[in-house]
């Protein structure tokens, strides 16, 4: 699996924020953080300059280097990072590099010095696999950069999780579910499912295009831990002409690794029968579940397309 389908860690939606940066004098730092790439707009101005989308400092006219501090919205192991100059082509930083630490730690480099392009996308991997609560993103020698993704693999406190009275929600990114496969994101990705609160739009959730051939949709959750399912919400809100008429929960135990090999050879067990669903509507299951057993992964089939905002998978990690 490439880096950048796995989470944002940094995402300002799961709570990242840049804490500190050594200058933002055309544009501030929290930027760095929104979604999207990043807009352009040709005749918008402010009283220092350009305006931009982005965090952007001043002309450097001694020695050294720009840096932001970025608080990681979900501990984890960073797998790559995005470091996008979209839209800075004069004006972009000729090289980077990141810094990472855990709580109070040291700062340690896991991405050494690199060089950056103008108006791209620049995607680096990372190789430490130490879990970190912070990155500092160091520009040399100064400019802009319209974003900063930092992938990875949330590193939940399952000890603490186990001890909260009730049940956990295997699936939810903030406590390490992925959505690791699906059969088509045509209008939207496949990890908004997953993500905290419901969703803002149709955009906020996984859509797939209309089917016009035989067959269904499905994507396949990766637990966060492996365990036994009490109650399942599907949350079409929002998809009101386009919601799908009915879903079916199926769930598999791989105990020795993740591949499309063990996937489809996998026994799926079928969790909630192929179930009638409604436009806009927060669906609960509790009764309707026909299994106990202990999953690893989940697949969610809709029949035949359509769109679903959030799947909570609430059980007991085992």
């Amino acid at each position: 699996m490439r880096f950048i389908e796995l989470i944002d860690l940094a995402s300002e939606r799961l709570g990242g924020k840049a804490l500190e940066a050594n200058d933002e004098f055309f544009a501030p730092k929290e930027n760095l953080l929104k979604s999207g790439r990043g807009v352009f707009i040709e005749d918008k101005y402010t009283s220092r300059g350009k305006w931009m989308d982005g965090w952007e400092t001043r002309r450097r006219r001694a020695p050294g280097f720009d840096w932001c501090v970025v608080k990681l919205g979900l501990r984890g192991i960073i797998r790559g990072v995005d470091i996008d100059t979209n839209h800075f082509t004069g004006n972009f930083p000729s090289h980077a590099s990141l810094e990472a630490r855990d709580g109070a730690g040291p700062w340690v480099e896991v991405l050494a010095k690199v060089e950056l392009k103008g108006s791209t996308q620049n995607l680096f991997n990372v190789s430490d696999t130490r879990p970190w609560t912070h990155v500092r993103l160091n520009i040399f020698p100064d400019g802009g950069v319209a974003r900063l993704r930092v992938h990875g693999d949330a590193v939940p406190d399952w000890e603490r999780l186990r001890l909260k009275k009730g049940s956990v929600d295997l699936a939810s990114v903030e406590n390490g579910g992925l959505a690791i496969l699906a059969s088509d994101m045509f209008y939207s990705h496949r990890n908004n499912l997953l993500m905290p609160g419901r969703s803002k739009n149709m955009g906020d959730g996984w859509e797939t295009k209309r089917r016009r051939g035989p067959g269904h949709d499905w994507v396949i959750i990766r637990l966060g831990h492996a365990g036994s399912i009490f109650k399942a919400e599907l949350d079409t809100n929002h998809f009101k002409g386009n919601y799908p008429d009915s879903c079916l929960l199926e769930g598999c135990a791989v105990e020795h690794g993740e591949t499309l090999e063990s996937l489809a050879s996998a026994t799926w067990t079928t969790l909630l029968p192929q179930t009638k669903l409604k436009a806009h509507t927060r669906h609960y299951f509790d009764k309707e579940l026909v299994s106990k057993e202990v999953f690893t992964h989940i697949r969610l089939n809709i029949y035949p397309d359509g769109g679903v905002s959030r799947l909570r998978l609430h059980g007991q990690a085992r």
